[in-house]
């Protein structure tokens, strides 16, 4: 059966939704801090620029740091793409071939914090991940007794790692764009990016869904592949010993599965064909997210959260396993 634009309500861990809440109700209630995990060598070709930014999107502000720069966008470097309905803070990197003055750099809604310098371009995944901080404003009532008891589960256990609603686009429209693409429309490289991971995600989510409805979503599984904790590391399981489900119930490595692509053999047919067609070489991803530096206030009328996920993870795949909104 095809997928629709409507999203399926992929199995949940850890149980039913414990309240609902308005979320993102406002910029400073989804706060996002990109953490590279490596340091920079204050020398080089590249201006290393820490942005705040709000209401604005990764690659708008990657098209103006070009255009004052007087750079091609496509010698903007950046890690990972931030949400446009928060504040953020991410590095970019900007060619210095023509020796920009950030001190003159006005545009709203956006403040350089900090200048550095290094020797390469900034790079696609190559931050270790993100902090959050996001306040969910309460509209049914919390039990803190049930909230605490989960967090802790989140923290012992993780949460499935599922690509989160935004990948889909606005009320999963994506969906739609891949279609088209799989039936033979050419779309421009962009729009045509987007139909190849939405495909991708959808069926990764799919085939968590069914890991998490079959509890082993957090447990290897023969024939599995395991992902190394924060690395994108991953080795086939043949055998599960003592010390293989020890590593994992610990959370040094997690079970996964195969981002489709080529060579895949999934459902619906014409998304296989498609991908094959494209030569789209397949991944994999980890199925299971560990969640550090895991934090709750619970207060009368919002729930405020901290923690931290690897590269690639959703915030919104955690705050699935507490409530709705």
């Amino acid at each position: 059966m095809l997928p629709t634009q409507t999203l399926p309500d992929w199995s949940r861990a850890h149980g039913a939704p414990l309240f609902r809440a308005l979320l993102r109700h406002r910029p400073e209630d989804f706060q996002v801090t990109e953490e590279l995990g490596w340091e920079v060598s204050n020398d080089g070709e590249h201006d290393y620029l820490f942005i705040e930014k709000i209401g604005a999107n990764t690659q708008w502000v990657a098209k103006q740091l070009a255009q004052y720069a007087e750079v091609p966008v496509r010698d903007i470097g950046f890690a990972g793409l931030k949400d446009r309905h928060a504040i953020t803070r991410q590095w970019f990197s900007v060619p210095r071939w023509n020796s920009p003055d950030w001190s003159q750099l006005n545009l709203e809604g956006i403040q350089i914090r900090c200048l550095e310098r290094h020797r390469r371009k900034l790079r696609r995944g190559a931050h270790q991940g993100n902090a959050f901080a996001i306040v969910l404003r309460c509209e049914t009532d919390v039990d803190v007794s049930r909230i605490t008891e989960r967090i802790n589960q989140l923290k012992t256990v993780g949460v499935p790692n599922y690509f989160g609603e935004q990948r889909f686009g606005r009320n999963g429209g994506n969906l739609g764009l891949a279609e088209q693409w799989a039936g033979g429309k050419r779309l421009p490289r962009e729009k045509r990016g987007l139909a190849i991971s939405t495909i991708r995600s959808f069926t990764f989510n799919t085939v968590l869904s069914e890991r998490v409805a079959q509890s082993t979503w957090n447990q290897l599984q023969s024939g599995d592949k395991a992902n190394l904790e924060g690395s994108g590391s991953f080795f086939d399981v043949l055998d599960i010993d003592a010390n293989l489900a020890d590593r994992c119930k610990a959370m040094d490595i997690h079970p996964s599965c195969v981002l489709v692509g080529d060579g895949s053999s999934f459902q619906p047919e014409h998304w296989q064909t498609a991908l094959t067609k494209a030569r789209v070489n397949e991944g994999q991803r980890s199925l299971r997210i560990k969640v550090t530096n895991l934090t709750i206030e619970v207060l009368t009328s919002h729930v405020v959260l901290n923690f931290s996920l690897g590269r690639g993870a959703y915030a919104t795949a955690v705050l699935r396993e507490l409530c709705t909104w």
